[in-house]
């Protein structure tokens, strides 16, 4: 056992335990006999992890858990994993084994009312389900291979996402032997997350009880309290009162453990200002506070796992292990994102990081909005709704906003608008923006729904960040005087030229709005305040590899291809039929070693023809690098054939001689000039000189006098520039590009443009793969698209992208031919069909607008996940990629 000295920070130190009304109840913890049993996972990371299933009761409950170990015998931390709310233990299994796998005891359990465990669901009752992770911390502490602050006292952190976040807060107030937590997008004050500002968030409130199994599985208060609520559309005080008592804010001034909160940018449910109270209130109590925002959350996108999985462990090994040289990150970090990465198929991300937390209101701007009055009607039963989240549909609208893609409703009429003049600059927003208004009902309260557009130059498009919205309820009491109104916490760059449009509307479909008619009269008294949180730093990209490789590794490869060339068996002889097609791939299939029945390339056939652009597009793990790698010789198909102008490619083959690429980086000297890298890796050929056009490939490079300097000097784009011209040396008939417009300024990624397309029209090839889809677009003719080893689409760019006025329309189920037959009736509708795979349709609207579209489609209720132009590669690709769903 371990005696810590005065030097040990508080949260370090064994601490009174606060075990209050539970006092005789915590030492009485009842494994129910015969019930664990063990299993060992094999896994070729690490040593075997042992997993223990085991019932345990507690209060006549029996709760589900496992217990995972891995490798020695010593005493190690332990760690609780908490799951979300409608899941099991079950969800958390791979990070559990992943935790064992680093050292650490954990255990994972089913809350009461989920999996196998028993009892009602009491929301994190401190008397019921915080109680019962105490226990589990009793039966910790029992454990021989356990490490211990004191008898009884192990050291432990907490974990868990949505519901188990809440949890790890709830019991690291209630129980001093917790010693770290790192809670995910959950709530702070759950009475503040139903019920903000007095305003009923209806639809989560309903998806909550849903996934819980119906009002039934809940304690009865609760059952009674949503009912109540339910009805009338309004929380009483009761009803905010019993939530707020199972909220980690009833016990802010007791959490005093490390903690690492990582909150969801797209999040309707808990958004980013529940985070920031948790944030607060924790470093106001002395302990280390991080926090970060994901790309992701309740409404979907990117939850960034492997990242922030291995950032908890980072956390965890500070806190827990005491490793003084673990990275536990920046004290605040946020993912932003933007526009689709064709080679992984998500979002592009980046990060964004300060030494301190910034809070919501950090280096504030005004941003004038003029002082007119608007005046607008709340409609008879609060219907048509206004449209920003639609909680129960995943990603597809939050996702789509970060990728500049406009889908919130507003109803003439039932709103008002406020405007910007446009910006002479861009403008990056990061925090809560506010306004102070002048608000009139012309009965009882004025409910309020507010939210800021970016809006376009031409302001024929508007994006509602994240898809988020914030309520208001001003009273009678409050109305006829400036209020100030707190507007969602985003993440966003208004690029130069946008405006900024406040928008405060009186419906909004995921909230409960006054019945009855009125009208409603708002006035701005000031300017739309916007934090810019100046201190944030954006991540600079990692060079690549290649950039500071050696050139010995050239040298290996190049040793290795030519051993190889002289061990290969017999070629195929020619096919003249296919003399002069540059690339035909006919059921190309590859499977690593240890890949088990995972194909990297699976039953791959497409043709290139001469004088095309084709982009290769596909998401992370879709087959790319592995068929280009195979089309170079550099590694052997396992089954299927690959023909260069009718020549089979085996390595060393002598038709690679007509193919230029740059695929994996080059690797120059870095003490040579530029101009002397090109020429020694010509010589190195062993062609004659004239035949290297070396004059041409300069010119593209467009280095100037940089050629006459060392490459070690070059920048990440010279260095990109200067790979390009190699590609092109000897002008060869089949080139192929992999991201070459990456580190090449606006004019440079242009001009590559424009080199691409000539390179074609006279009689060449071009393959290319790019990120940046807008270029794919207007350089490529055709396009091959693949996912997960396979093919997904091949044909001309403008098939696959479709025409300008068709909107598709993914849902979360297929969708009957007589709904599809109702839609395509709708006034301003062309036609409709479905998709091939029945989840989705594709609309051709007349005269039609995508916003009397989308208002249409969920008065028909159709389970809709996203709405989008078709015509754009952007939605295109992603429509591919995800199966329909974008």
């Amino acid at each position: 056992m371990e005696i810590p000295d005065a030097s040990t920070p508080r949260w370090r130190r064994p601490l009174p335990r606060r075990r209050g009304r539970w006092a005789a109840g915590l030492a009485a913890l009842a494994v129910l006999a015969g019930a664990g049993t063990w299993n060992a996972v094999a896994d070729d990371g690490g040593p075997a992890v042992h997993r223990q299933d085991r019932m345990m009761r507690t209060d006549g409950v029996s709760l589900d858990t496992s217990y995972f170990t891995a490798g020695g015998t010593g005493r190690r931390p332990a760690v609780l994993i908490g799951h979300g709310f409608g899941g099991s233990k079950d969800d958390v299994r791979a990070q559990a084994e992943r935790l064992a796998r680093s050292g650490y005891a954990v255990l994972t359990w089913s809350a009461r009312g989920f999996g196998k465990s028993g009892g009602d669901i009491a929301l994190n009752d401190p008397h019921r389900e915080i109680k019962d992770v105490s226990r589990l911390i009793d039966w910790l502490a029992d454990r021989p291979e356990v490490r211990l602050d004191a008898k009884g006292d192990p050291r432990v952190g907490i974990t868990g996402a949505s519901y188990g976040g809440a949890a790890a807060l709830l019991t690291a107030g209630y129980d001093k032997r917790v010693d770290a937590i790192a809670p995910q997008i959950t709530y702070w004050n759950l009475a503040d997350a139903l019920f903000p500002d007095g305003v009923f968030k209806k639809l989560w409130a309903g998806i909550f009880v849903t996934t819980g199994g119906g009002c039934q599985k809940f304690e009865k208060r609760l059952c009674a309290m949503y009912e109540r609520v339910a009805v009338s559309g309004r929380p009483d005080a009761a009803a905010r009162a019993l939530l707020a008592e199972r909220s980690p804010s009833a016990v802010a001034d007791r959490i005093e453990v490390p903690a690492l909160i990582v909150q969801g940018q797209s999040d309707s449910l808990f958004p980013l200002g529940q985070a920031d109270a948790m944030a607060r209130a924790i470093s106001g109590n002395g302990a280390p506070v991080a926090v970060d925002w994901t790309a992701g959350g309740h409404d979907g996108g990117d939850l960034e796992t492997d990242r922030v999985q291995h950032r908890i462990g980072d956390w965890f090994d500070r806190y827990l292990k005491d490793d003084e040289n673990a990275d536990t990150g920046p004290a605040f970090r946020v993912t932003r994102t933007g526009g689709v990465d064709s080679t992984d198929g998500a979002a592009l991300t980046r990060g964004a990081s300060s030494d301190t937390y910034p809070g919501l209101s950090s280096g504030t701007r005004s941003v004038e909005l003029g002082r007119r009055t608007e005046t607008f009607r709340n409609p008879a039963g609060a219907n048509p709704p206004a449209i920003s989240a639609v909680p129960g549909v995943g990603g597809g609208l939050a996702r789509l906003s970060s990728l500049g893609v406009g889908l919130s409703v507003d109803f003439p009429g039932q709103y008002a608008r406020f405007e910007s003049a446009p910006l002479d600059e861009p403008l990056s927003v990061t925090g809560s923006p506010t306004v102070r208004v002048d608000v009139k009902a012309g009965r009882g309260d004025a409910v309020l729904f507010g939210k800021v557009y970016d809006v376009s130059p031409d302001g024929r498009q508007q994006v509602l960040p994240s898809q988020l919205v914030a309520p208001f309820r001003i009273t009678p009491a409050h109305q006829g005087k400036p209020v100030r109104l707190t507007l969602p916490a985003i993440d966003h760059r208004f690029d130069a030229g946008h405006r900024l449009r406040l928008v405060l509307s009186a419906t909004d479909l995921g909230y409960a709005s006054p019945a009855e008619p009125t009208t409603y009269t708002v006035t701005p008294t000031g300017p739309l305040a916007v934090p810019t949180a100046p201190g944030l730093r954006t991540a600079a990209t990692a060079l690549p590899w290649w950039i500071w490789g050696l050139p010995a590794a050239a040298a290996v490869i190049a040793a290795l291809l030519l051993l190889t060339a002289r061990r290969r068996t017999a070629t195929p002889a020619p096919d003249p039929a296919l003399a002069d097609v540059p690339l035909q791939i006919t059921g190309l299939s590859k499977k690593y070693a240890g890949a088990g029945d995972r194909y990297a390339v699976k039953e791959l056939s497409f043709r290139v023809e001469k004088g095309q652009v084709l982009g290769l597009l596909g998401p992370n793990g879709a087959g790319k690098t592995t068929t280009l790698r195979m089309l170079m010789g550099l590694i052997a198909p396992d089954d299927g054939g690959i023909r260069v102008f009718g020549h089979a490619i085996r390595p060393g083959a002598p038709v690679l001689s007509r193919v230029g690429s740059f695929v994996e980086g080059a690797g120059f000297l870095p003490h040579l000039p530029g101009r002397a890298n090109l020429e020694l890796y010509w010589q190195a050929t062993g062609r004659p000189a004239e035949d290297a056009h070396l004059a041409e490939a300069l010119e593209i490079a467009g280095l100037g006098d940089a050629l006459a300097r060392a490459v070690r000097t070059y920048s990440q784009g010279m260095r990109q520039r200067l790979a390009i011209a190699q590609a092109m040396l000897g002008l060869p008939d089949l080139l192929i590009l992999d991201e070459p417009t990456n580190g090449l300024d606006p004019p440079q990624i242009r001009e590559m443009r424009d080199v691409m397309i000539r390179y074609a029209a006279g009689g060449r090839t071009v393959i290319v793969s790019s990120h940046l889809l807008s270029e794919v677009e207007q350089s490529c003719t055709h396009l091959v698209v693949m996912d997960r080893g396979r093919l997904v689409q091949a044909g001309p760019v403008a098939e696959i992208t479709g025409s300008g006025d068709t909107l598709l329309v993914t849902t979360a189920r297929e969708v009957a031919e007589p709904l599809v037959e109702k839609i395509a009736a709708l006034a301003g509708i062309g036609s409709a069909a479905r998709t091939g795979d029945g989840r989705g349709l594709l609309v051709r609207l007349d005269g039609a607008t995508p916003s009397g579209l989308i208002a249409e489609l969920v008065r028909l209720d159709v389970p809709l996940t996203g709405v989008g132009p078709h015509r754009r590669l952007e939605d295109a690709f992603l429509t591919l990629i995800s199966g329909g769903s974008a």
